[in-house]
């Protein structure tokens, strides 16, 4: 069932993504210091560092697959839903709005 729900919260963030504003105004809305609290509540970065190891920087790839706004939000809504985070849209939102600020840059 685990994976069921991975799964589908992958597609629901893409299917979010696609109906998404354009990516100037992707994340105008973020609330990025909930998203760098959530972050840190979260252990994102422990979760990243046991899966690639180092400081876990290196899950960040910007000419890898994640090569946009839309894909980033709907990467960081897969970790909500596999983890089960429960974290809410706008929350999401946050968390991916930091990751770009810091990581991806996207424009």
């Amino acid at each position: 069932m685990t994976l069921f729900k991975a799964a589908l919260g992958f597609w629901v963030g893409v299917l979010v993504a696609v109906s998404a504003p354009a990516q100037s105004s992707f994340f105008k809305d973020a609330d990025y210091p909930l998203g760098e609290k959530l972050i840190a509540e979260n252990r994102c970065v422990a979760c990243h560092v046991s899966k690639v190891g180092g400081n876990g920087n290196a899950i960040y790839k910007p000419q890898g697959r994640i090569n946009t706004s839309a894909l980033l939000r709907g990467m960081v809504e897969q970790c909500n839903t596999e983890l089960n985070l429960g974290m809410f849209p706008e929350e999401v939102n946050s968390v991916a709005a930091v990751l770009n600020r810091d990581h991806y840059k996207f424009k």
